[in-house]
């Protein structure tokens, strides 16, 4: 990642923002004013719905003194409502071109903004307590979501995100969302759906809905051993089939894996999707996979 930039500082001249950015107007002259048009590719689809941008902010814990991060801050709308409430905010941004536009919408705030790509982001460097609120771009959502899961100093990630991705994380075994990265947020914590938010809530409006969703990190528990996860991911990898099938993809021998499940009083043709963590870890340990 790059140093922070000194742009928002410099702009401390310019005129301050009137007011929210709420109305695909206003967006739009903005956007027109600096010669800019949304970036497909960057999953740049910008919510300017100011009842939701509240929700997402107060869901989040955005409070006086609370270290919050946010990604892909964009025209910087959700930025200036988590700062209002006295947070202090840290944006990382990878588009270059939108430098002028916060300069010119946070300009009068003291949000630190972070250049560069997100994904090259050191987020075990930040201090304890950091909360994560932010509409994350959709084609990196799983990426972030691992990192903030694995980054000791993040206590919760409340993130508008796909609404199905928000659904598969909240799963449970049995459930037709249910998959890997439903087990890996349970590895760390907890998930609550916070909302759904329509299309109309941004500009442009998105093929999909979105959904808001808060995740709890609990870090008074041990992290979890990579070797579960690698386990975790293998055995939910085609979450139809049978576990034994996929742990014998990867190599574990059909003995062992029955002896495993009996052991564990799993049937031999169980559905990978319809395993407790709980069996799946008790397996993973009669398999020597941990200890």
């Amino acid at each position: 990642m790059t140093d922070p930039d000194p742009t928002l500082a410099a702009a401390a001249d310019l005129p301050p923002a009137t007011a929210p950015l709420y109305s695909p107007a206003r967006v739009r002259e903005l956007l027109d004013r600096h010669g800019l048009r949304p970036t497909k590719s960057l999953g740049q689809n910008f919510l300017i719905d100011g009842n939701i941008l509240r929700a997402i902010a107060a869901a989040g814990g955005a409070a006086p003194g609370v270290n919050v991060l946010e990604v892909g801050p964009g025209l910087g709308v959700l930025t200036r409502e988590i700062a209002s409430r006295g947070a202090q905010v840290t944006a990382l941004e990878k588009d270059e071109r939108l430098r002028p536009v916060l300069a010119e919408t946070l300009g009068d705030t003291d949000v630190r903004v972070v250049w560069g790509d997100a994904l090259d982001f050191d987020y075990a460097a930040l201090p304890a307590g950091t909360r994560v609120i932010a509409n994350l771009p959709y084609y990196i959502t799983g990426a972030l979501l691992s990192r903030f899961m694995a980054a000791p100093g993040i206590v919760s990630a409340t993130v508008l995100v796909q609404k199905e991705v928000a659904h598969r994380l909240a799963a449970r075994p049995g459930g037709d969302n249910y998959g890997f990265l439903s087990a890996l947020a349970a590895l760390y914590g907890t998930v609550t759906l916070v909302r759904d938010v329509p299309k109309g809530a941004f500009l442009p409006a998105p093929d999909v809905t979105s959904s808001v969703v808060r995740l709890d990190f609990d870090r008074e528990r041990p992290q979890p051993d990579p070797a579960l996860i690698a386990f975790v991911d293998a055995a939910l990898h085609h979450r139809r089939k049978t576990l034994r099938n996929n742990l014998r993809l990867v190599g574990h021998a059909g003995e062992a894996i029955d002896a495993a499940l009996e052991t564990a009083g799993l049937r031999p043709d169980v559905r990978a999707e319809d395993v407790s963590l709980a069996d799946l870890e008790g397996v993973a340990r009669q398999l020597n996979v941990i200890r």
